[in-house]
């Protein structure tokens, strides 16, 4: 074979090899595409991380640091979809006026009954939010909440503040198992329809978590500081004060001594009563309803 002939068959094999290895590259980056693309955690994780980022850019802020989302509608049908998002509520169902009373740490034996009597005293319905031992401990507790008209929130297995920095698998578990111990000692079929961080220490897997489990994230936008049982007057002054920055008032019924709490809410709702402010719960889905302020 000659020269030409040789430099020729040389470069048609070199063409054909350049050919078939991008032929498997692309055969291989389709089958990967088609392996996650079900569902599977790597590119829903991302896509939920930018999705929180893109939300945080919008809505009110609470003292959590931590501001609300408003994704869109269904872009299959064109529409708006209700459904639970991964942002942090702060808004009530209610109305823009409303005020949402939300109620930490518990149950407790000594405590939990005494929010509900003055809950009942004023006929406001609040969000318990339960660790979930707790609730374990004390099912009729859960069940005095649930039939009190009362809706329950999931507050984790150990009130660990620092979940933020923990592996997804442990953030997962604090959080499913305290829903599954909630929802056992409810009974009834009664369900659990928020989640609150500890210490408001969400991240965008625990939201994802929470929203894809039927928990909307929930959030705070007055922190009374009445678990330093700071007295009376400071924790209703702390509401009057604070009362602007949004419409969640966070209270805790464990966690220690709270008949401090006890008294100041008696207080509160008589305020809010003289303010004709009317209660609420915190809001679940988006779109909100007609009805619904601005989140």
């Amino acid at each position: 074979m000659g020269f030409m002939a040789r430099m020729h068959s040389q470069g048609t094999r070199a063409r054909i090899a350049v050919a078939a290895s991008a032929a498997a590259v692309a055969a291989t980056v389709w089958g990967v595409v088609a392996l996650v693309e079900p569902g599977q955690h790597s590119l829903r994780d991302n896509a939920s991380r930018q999705t929180d980022a893109q939300r945080d850019n919008d809505g009110k802020k609470g003292t959590d640091g931590k501001p609300d989302g408003k994704p869109g509608g269904d872009p299959a049908s064109g529409g708006p979809r209700p459904r639970i998002p991964e942002g942090i509520a702060h808004a009530s169902e209610s109305g823009a006026n409303a005020v949402n009373i939300t109620i930490d740490d518990g149950p407790d034996p000594r405590w939990t009954p005494q929010i509900l009597d003055v809950l009942k005293k004023y006929d406001v319905k609040a969000t318990f939010c339960m660790v979930g031992p707790a609730a374990k401990a004390h099912p009729d507790l859960v069940k005095k909440v649930v039939a009190g008209g009362h809706r329950l929130c999931d507050h984790s297995m150990d009130h660990d503040t620092s979940m933020d920095k923990k592996p997804v698998d442990y953030q997962e578990r604090q959080i499913l198992e305290a829903k599954k111990l909630i929802e056992e000692a409810a009974g009834s079929g009664a369900k659990v329809e928020y989640y609150r961080a500890p210490g408001g220490a969400f991240t965008p897997d625990s939201r994802r978590i929470a929203a894809a489990n039927g928990m909307r994230p929930l959030g705070w936008n007055v922190d009374t500081k009445d678990f330093e049982k700071p007295g009376v007057a400071a924790i209703v002054n702390a509401v009057k004060r604070e009362m602007g920055n949004g419409p969640t008032v966070l209270f805790h019924d464990g966690g220690g001594n709270r008949a401090q709490t006890v008294e100041a809410l008696d207080q509160v709702l008589a305020w809010l009563g003289d303010q004709g402010r009317p209660t609420g719960f915190p809001v679940r889905t988006e779109p909100d309803t007609p009805a619904s302020g601005p989140s």
